[in-house]
């Protein structure tokens, strides 16, 4: 997982602070899939798509479904890519084109793990989204001293596992953060 990049910040996650403004990001968890210096990519994680499921997705692949795949929450991933499919998920990692972001999380979007996961024989912890987040070179990098986002390493238990709603809140909650005190203003030392 060590990237050549010094700062990256692949296997991260970026918590939106309450001043960025972007409604695309407004109370996200975005993790941190791919970072070196020509630009960063991300998942993010706690945003459900309101009007589509796995069933549409599936029909639109020609993919036969089980009732549980084709109930399948969407998520929106980000607005770069919003027509692409992107598959966070936990182990295993057996899938074409696998990319390692942390230990315990791959990003896929090849047909062979979205059959699987139409067929219930997919990961046991994932999210399949629409679109990913991205940031070009030193972007990144810039809005985290702008104060927009908050920074802390993928925790141990998976992030996928937990309540999606309580996502933002609890990520900040693990890393010391009380989501009520957050402050837009930025301040450096």
């Amino acid at each position: 997982m060590q990237s050549a990049y010094p700062d990256s910040l692949k296997g991260h996650l970026l918590m939106a602070m309450p001043g960025l403004s972007d409604p695309n990001f407004f109370q996200t968890v975005t993790c941190i899939c791919e970072h070196n210096a020509h630009g960063a990519m991300g998942i993010v994680v706690n945003r459900r798509h309101e009007a589509l499921w796995g069933r549409e997705i599936f029909e639109e692949l020609n993919l036969p479904c089980t009732p549980a795949a084709g109930a399948l929450p969407i998520y929106i991933g980000g607005p770069v890519h919003a027509g692409e499919l992107f598959i966070l998920h936990g182990a295993p990692f057996k899938w074409e084109a696998c990319l390692e972001v942390t230990p315990a999380l791959g990003l896929s979007n090849t047909r062979d793990i979205l059959e699987a996961i139409a067929m219930d024989r997919g990961p046991k912890s994932f999210i399949i989204s629409l679109g990913c987040a991205g940031w070009g070179a030193g972007q990144l990098e810039t809005e985290i001293l702008d104060n927009a986002w908050l920074t802390h390493p993928v925790f141990e238990e998976n992030i996928l596992d937990w309540p999606v709603e309580a996502r933002w809140e609890e990520a900040l909650r693990r890393m010391g953060v009380n989501p009520t005190r957050l402050s837009d203003t930025a301040g450096h030392a």
